[in-house]
Parts: structure tokens; sequence; C-alpha cells
């Protein structure tokens, strides 16, 4: 798989066309819209809004090419999947950083604030290690809430 790269490069299109070919795959030109579209939307966003940005871009993008390009592009490193525990995903163009990032997700709007953690990377690490295990992932994400949620829970009689 390749490496994270600044998005808004013309090596992070090299790189998803180079990814996409060692999957066997074409750089169509829909394939390419969604790849346009993902790493152009600001903040999070879901598949939804994905397929609308993709359709500004070629009208053509349908739904499957979506679902079908999602896993491509968290492979190649263009965008990160955010699980909230919700019944859908949320994504978020990569940043070219490889500090560890956590997020903080509100439980009643799901807005999500991306902070640095760059401690919890070492910390996965240490706590496997000490227990004779190799880390695969992990992720830190803390539920919520908001200050204008919690605004308007007050306002509640």
């Amino acid at each position: 798989m390749p490496k994270a790269t600044p998005p808004d490069s013309p090596e992070q299109s090299d790189a998803f066309r180079a990814y996409i070919a060692e999957q066997g795959l074409r750089a169509t030109r829909q394939r390419m819209a969604v790849f346009e579209a993902a790493r152009s939307i600001p903040g999070h966003y879901t598949a939804e809004d994905l397929l609308k940005k993709s359709r500004s871009l070629d009208r053509t993008v349908s739904r499957a090419t979506i679902y079908r390009a999602l896993p491509l592009l968290i492979g190649g490193h263009i965008i990160r999947e955010i699980d909230v525990g919700r019944d859908h995903k949320y994504y978020l163009a990569e940043i070219g950083s490889s500090t560890f990032r956590a997020q903080l997700v509100c439980e009643s709007c799901d807005t999500i604030v991306e902070v640095d953690a760059p401690f919890m990377e070492w910390y996965g690490k240490a706590v496997a290690a000490k227990h004779g295990m190799k880390p695969i992932s992990q992720k830190l994400q803390v539920t919520a809430l908001c200050e204008r949620c919690q605004k308007r829970k007050a306002l509640r009689p």
C-alpha cells in the first residue's frame, strides 16, 4: 500500500492510480471523479455527501461506484473511515500527517472534532508489547456533548 502523500498533490493522484492498478482495476473517469471529490470535501462527510460531490464532477457516478470506491480510497490512504457507532460511517481526507488522531464525537448532533494524540501510538505499542502482542490498529474516540448541544439541553424545561 502507498504511504500517505500530501492532499491536492499530483503525487497523490499518481499514487492512487498506481494503487488501483495493483488491485487489477482501471482508473475510470467515474473512479477518478470520486477520488477528486473525496479529497476536496472539507471536514467529515458521509457516503451520501461524497455521492453528491462526485456527481457534481461527473453526473454518471452511481451510488454503487461510491461504495466500490470507498475501500480503494481507504486502502490507498486518500481518506480515513471513522465509525461513530451510527448507521453510517464518516470519512475524512488524509492530511499527510503521521500523528495519531483521536476523535471527539457529539452524541447528539454527530459533530466530530479531530485532535492530535501522539501519545496514543506509543501507549498502544507499550501495552501490546507488555502482553507479548503487536498492535494492528487502534483508535481513541470520546463521546461527548458539544457546546451547542449542551446549551440546547440546558434550555429545555
